[in-house]
């Protein structure tokens, strides 16, 4: 021990004892502590505190292999702390994850875990899913294991001697300018599940919002007089008729877009309808309720069928938004404000590739802004 005066003490009666600092209990969160007293030397003592030190960091060895399995540290340690460190929209994904891709993994020990182990559960997992799938299961096996180190269940992270999934940006899939022009001109508003179609699809193309972000708008959010909308929120659907408010996904999806005309007359002409209705507060709803998920990506489907185009998921819709800016000559930072994205490094790690290559444009530039002497040439 670094401070051995700090545990081995003489007593009044002039014996001496110490006190043993072991380690975490991983039932309870507390440190272990054993007391022993009574000995004739500080030597007997100091002889005494080893022994034990050896012995009962066995023993607790032993009783955590034997109490602590794998599905027990999820359930009971590893949740309720996870579950107050991110949103719940977070923690309910990742916990849906657990349990279908941890099963094979709940009767075991979690002191079983070794590198060997982890990185055959790597290799079938990239067998089955894509690689950003499967990176996205492992790192949630790590996190857990990890909280395991923490708290000094485990000595070291399997997981993290294995190495994750390489990391790579997806083929991003968009409708072009082309293609949604098709979809507009095969949309039809004559009935009020149409016109609800069309609204969703323009305003998610238009605005490149996220999913959550679009579903959670109200119509106290838009601004008539300026032609602006507030995103100040998400919504998360649980159940038919249950939802609940969350916060967006960074402090930049905190943000006001400026919107066209014809977005504004859109807008109008749907509010006039949905009055007829029923007197929603959500923009994008046709029964009161803000739109589910699975809603929102059939009738995507739906318009593309109808155009002839190629079908693409909700979330494309807003890749489509940023690709249209990019076709249009924006600055990135631009882009990355209207997005709601947290650094434009995300803005150019996503759509960078979508540039047109300027080199020759720079080049022809470059060559007539400062002439060179003749006799150079």
């Amino acid at each position: 021990m670094s401070n051995m005066n700090a545990v081995i003490k003489k007593q009044e009666n002039g014996t001496w004892a110490f006190r043993a600092s072991l380690k975490f209990d991983p039932k309870t969160g507390k440190r272990i502590q054993r007391r022993r007293s009574g000995f004739r030397t500080k030597a007997e003592a100091k002889d005494a505190y080893y022994k034990l030190l050896a012995t009962d960091f066995k023993t607790l060895r032993q009783k955590e292999e034997h109490l602590v399995n794998f599905e027990d540290f999820v359930e009971n340690t590893f949740k309720p702390w996870y579950k107050t460190q991110v949103k719940i929209q977070t923690f309910d994904d990742r916990s849906r994850l657990m349990k279908r891709y941890f099963k094979e993994f709940w009767n075991m020990k979690i002191t079983a875990f070794d590198s060997l182990t982890v990185q055959k559960w790597q290799n079938s997992l990239l067998e089955g899913h894509s690689a950003l799938y499967a990176r996205r299961i492992f790192m949630t096996l790590s996190m857990v294991l990890q909280r395991a180190v923490t708290l000094e269940v485990i000595p070291k992270n399997p997981a993290r001697i294995v190495g994750n999934i390489k990391a790579y940006q997806p083929e991003i899939d968009f409708w072009t300018k082309e293609e949604f022009e098709k979809v507009i001109a095969a949309a039809s508003v004559d009935s009020f599940p149409d016109h609800f179609t069309f609204v969703c699809v323009w305003i998610s193309f238009m605005t490149g919002l996220r999913s959550g972000e679009a579903k959670a708008l109200q119509w106290e959010d838009l601004d008539w007089d300026n032609h602006t909308i507030t995103v100040n929120k998400t919504v998360i659907r649980k159940g038919i008729d249950k939802f609940f408010f969350s916060t967006p996904k960074t402090k930049s999806g905190y943000r006001t877009l400026s919107l066209d005309q014809q977005t504004m007359d859109i807008l109008l002409a749907w509010y006039e309808d949905q009055r007829i209705m029923n007197k929603s507060s959500f923009i994008l709803s046709m029964d009161g309720l803000p739109l589910a998920q699975s809603s929102l990506a059939k009738m995507v489907d739906s318009a593309a069928e109808k155009a002839h185009v190629h079908r693409i998921t909700v979330h494309a819709l807003r890749h489509s938004h940023a690709s249209l800016l990019i076709h249009m000559g924006e600055n990135p930072l631009r882009i990355k404000e209207r997005l709601g994205h947290a650094d434009v490094r995300t803005t150019l790690g996503i759509y960078g590739h979508l540039y047109p290559n300027s080199n020759v444009e720079i080049a022809e530039r470059l060559g007539n802004l400062i002439m060179a002497p003749q006799n150079v040439k």
